[in-house]
């Protein structure tokens, strides 16, 4: 395949990215394309490569994350990029923070369980905002009285934060406690701008005057 080629296929793939607003898998990129014309999946492996490479020095980049392969801006421009829009990034609660890491880290996982380890009742509001907002899931009930469900972390939540893989989460012997963990979230939360930059579901969050142990 000659080098004008492999040029078509990348500025095709650059528009489709710019285009979709989200995460596009490898085989989603190949059906853009007719059955007669459609590159091999090494072809696109190394168009990828081509395209990360034409982002180096630019506004934005190529992140390859659970969902596939997005085009985002670079984090160290978000502060000039967030005065495009009037809606600030949303906040969360060191509660909502230090429950959505407990699950990262320890799924399955039930909520008396994230009782335990927080030492306050978990409010149903925060699982709530955790499942509209597609980072935690239900995938399955313990086998003990009352079957509770046990939550784990989706593939959205992998998109959202920028990992491919929870193999990518720092290990939790590097980290020394819930708050720390909660920071570090956040942190990911309040940078991550995208061309998408579609506004969240309003969170509902835990009742005003809640206090954290």
């Amino acid at each position: 395949m000659n080098e004008e080629h492999l040029s078509r296929i990348q500025a095709i793939v650059e528009a489709a990215l710019l285009a979709a607003g989200k995460p596009l898998s490898l085989d989603q990129l190949r059906e853009l394309f007719t059955e007669d014309e459609r590159p091999a999946r090494q072809v696109m492996e190394h168009v990828m490569m081509l395209l990360g490479g034409a982002c180096e020095g630019r506004g934005f980049e190529l992140r390859k994350v659970a969902s596939g392969y997005r085009l985002q801006i670079r984090e160290e421009f978000a502060p000039w990029v967030s005065r495009l829009f009037e809606e600030k990034p949303q906040r969360y609660s060191r509660a909502l923070l230090e429950t959505l890491a407990l699950i990262a880290y320890r799924q399955p996982i039930t909520r008396g369980e994230i009782e335990d380890i927080r030492g306050v009742t978990v409010s149903s509001n925060i699982i709530r905002t955790l499942l509209e907002r597609e980072w935690v899931r239900i995938v399955g009930h313990k086998d003990v009285p009352g079957r509770p469900a046990m939550y784990a972390t989706t593939r959205q939540f992998l998109d959202y934060f920028n990992l491919s893989s929870l193999d990518q989460m720092p290990p939790l012997s590097e980290i020394r406690d819930l708050e720390e963990i909660g920071r570090e979230i956040e942190k990911n939360i309040q940078a991550e701008i995208e061309f998408d930059s579609t506004s969240a579901k309003p969170a509902e969050d835990n009742p005003p005057g809640e206090t954290l142990h």
